[in-house]
């Protein structure tokens, strides 16, 4: 008898082990994730309550408990938005109203309380577009090096950044994709220990409109104690990236979407007509805002933040690529004449032989003034009173890439997450490989040490001081620290900002 129940304990127990390491015991209930490679990934939690009916237009509220274990297998609704086709990390759900959910990536032997740092990963899209079901978002790298990471939903569009007359009863309106992410950094404290996490050890991270949600949180108080650390890829910085306008100019906005209705009407409208044909490519149609300077969330632009010592005071990595651009415009003529009594030495700049193509002109000028000037000026103000290091990442393959003469706006993201294999807009050639493995390691060894260069398999990378003219660069040679060699096209750059 002995022997059989001996038997079958050692039968059973690596099935045992497994359902354990697959589990998780958060405050709303037990979730039931997938293991693979090394790797437990929990996909669709919910971290907030539907935000539907009564809770559409509200600050995100608390999770209904459930009982019994709830599967964690399947990623969630991504939020409710219109296609935009040329979306390099296109979205693999059903998109809906009914999306704050997160995953979580850990390494399969990471035991409650093991203590692992924590990345938290802010998609962009612009704010009206982008999930976290993209196959290139997959946080198993990370998890394969010993960080737990967590990714996150926020309502878009309409549905997360809106003002209107008929909601002055409730304060107007206001940045709800903004509260959403504060709701989840605040469920990843009280929860990423059941995942091996370690609360107090968080590096919250996120690129173009993800980036300047980062700079979001580093300004909010409402964010304040929720993260040790903070990584901005190309996330602007200056006022005039992205139109922010105050709560009455954003009710402006939503009167003429919806004019005339009370709060229970617009409550009342369709998913669908609050979507609307809002993208990427239409948001500068009127009738939305984007986000608001509502003095909870967003207090004024984050070089503004960074300049008057309001931001939190923690170690920050930022940067952005090197053809950081959107090229809206292409034809040279009209891009030279845009810069008006400047034009001679913006040509001098940017096309001294005359053979830059309208393309390249297009992407090195709008990369200067929208990005890359901007995260410079924010190293240079936070660099006298917290730990800032600077990257530019110039690693371009493919057409397109040569055709913008760098690295395309988001295209480090597939490197950063060590998932070449997954982007879609390119197929992965064998000498990408060792530029992914550098910059996954960067980044690994931020949220882990709290610096880039902390291990010696990088080069080094050396933290920024105020005035700095330095950059850590990123590129088919590896990585190298020097003087930033668009020094002068950002002076003028930075020049005619103040100017203007």
């Amino acid at each position: 008898m002995r022997k059989s129940v001996l038997l079958a304990a050692l039968i059973l127990a690596p099935w045992g082990q497994m359902a354990v390491a697959q589990q998780a015991q958060v405050a709303s209930g037990a979730l039931q994730g997938a293991s693979e490679d090394g790797v437990t990934v929990f996909k669709g939690v919910p971290y907030a309550a539907a935000p539907v009916g009564e809770n559409r237009w509200r600050a995100p509220q608390p999770v209904a408990g459930w009982s019994g274990v709830r599967a964690a297998t399947s990623f969630g609704h991504d939020c409710a938005q219109a296609p935009f086709p040329p979306d390099a990390a296109p979205i693999e759900t059903t998109p809906a109203e009914d999306c704050l959910y997160l995953n979580i990536w850990k390494p399969v032997t990471a035991a409650p309380g093991a203590r692992l740092p924590v990345m938290v990963w802010i998609h962009g899209g612009g704010f009206v577009n982008g999930g976290t079901s993209p196959g290139v978002y997959s946080g198993a790298s990370f998890a394969r090096d010993g960080v737990v990471f967590v990714s996150l939903n926020y309502r878009l569009g309409r549905f997360g950044f809106f003002a209107h007359p008929g909601l002055a009863a409730e304060g107007v309106g206001g940045n709800f994709g903004f509260l959403d992410q504060i709701a989840a950094l605040t469920w990843v404290r009280a929860n990423v220990a059941a995942f091996g996490g370690d609360p107090a050890h968080v590096t919250v991270f996120g690129e173009s409109a993800g980036g300047m949600s980062v700079h979001m949180v580093l300004q909010s108080p409402l964010a304040r104690g929720l993260f040790a650390q903070a990584i901005v890829e190309s996330g602007g910085g200056r006022a005039g990236t992205l139109p922010m306008p105050t709560l009455a100019g954003a009710a402006l906005a939503g009167a003429a979407f919806a004019p005339g209705l009370t709060a229970a009407q617009l409550r009342a409208l369709p998913e669908s007509r609050v979507t609307g044909d809002l993208s990427m490519m239409t948001m500068a149609k009127g009738g939305y805002s984007g986000p608001i300077v509502d003095g909870r969330t967003i207090l004024g632009s984050a070089l503004e933040a960074s300049v008057s010592g309001i931001d939190a005071p923690v170690p920050v990595m930022i940067g952005t690529n090197s053809a950081d651009g959107f090229p809206f415009v292409t034809d040279k003529t009209k891009i030279l004449a845009g810069f008006g009594a400047d034009e001679a030495r913006a040509r001098t700049l940017y096309d001294p032989a005359g053979t830059a193509s309208g393309l390249e002109l297009a992407a090195a000028t709008s990369a200067d003034r929208m990005m890359i000037e901007p995260a410079r000026a924010i190293t240079r103000a936070l660099a006298s009173r917290q730990p800032v290091w600077i990257y530019r990442f110039a690693y371009g393959v493919g057409t397109y890439a040569s055709a913008l003469g760098g690295a395309p706006h988001a295209s480090e993201i597939p490197y950063v997450m060590d998932r070449l294999a997954a982007r879609k807009v390119q197929p992965m050639i064998t000498a990408e490989q060792p530029v992914a493995t550098l910059t996954h390691r960067y980044w690994v060894n931020f949220a882990k040490y709290g610096r880039p260069d902390a291990t010696p398999d990088v080069p080094a990378w050396h933290r920024a001081v105020a005035g700095d003219i330095t950059v850590q660069i990123i590129d088919a040679e590896g990585a190298h620290h020097g003087d930033d060699p668009y020094t002068a096209r950002l002076d003028f750059t930075e020049h005619r900002a103040g100017s203007n």
